[in-house]
């Protein structure tokens, strides 16, 4: 990746999803145990191994950043929508896709390392 702002794109997409993934992950400690939040907790950590990929090379890892947070974009928006915390999980949701399909698209006619 030459350019900076290709980068710096990639960097948010990664900082973003990773506090997704903390989020969920630290939700353990503030809500009754139950299998929704287990999954949750499961999820973020789907969600922090993303993120950590994300900081490479791989545009696999940006395929799955578009992937991922987008289907839980769109089931989180059909779910609930008006409620805080969901809306902050949508917008962080949202921007890591829109990060990751803006440096895919930076980065689909340089060579594959």
């Amino acid at each position: 990746m030459p350019d900076k702002l290709t980068r710096s794109l990639r960097t948010v997409g990664a900082s973003l999803v990773i506090v997704t993934g903390l989020l969920l992950v630290a939700a353990l400690w503030f809500r009754p145990l139950s299998e929704p939040v287990v999954i949750d907790a499961l999820l973020g950590a789907v969600y922090l191994i993303l993120g950590i990929g994300l900081f490479g090379w791989s545009r696999f890892s940006l395929f799955l950043g578009i992937l991922l947070p987008g289907l839980m974009f769109a089931w989180l928006y059909k779910l609930g929508q008006g409620e805080p915390l969901y809306t902050l999980r949508m917008a962080l949701d949202g921007g890591g896709v829109f990060c990751c399909a803006v440096t895919l698209w930076r980065v689909r006619k340089e060579p594959s390392r």
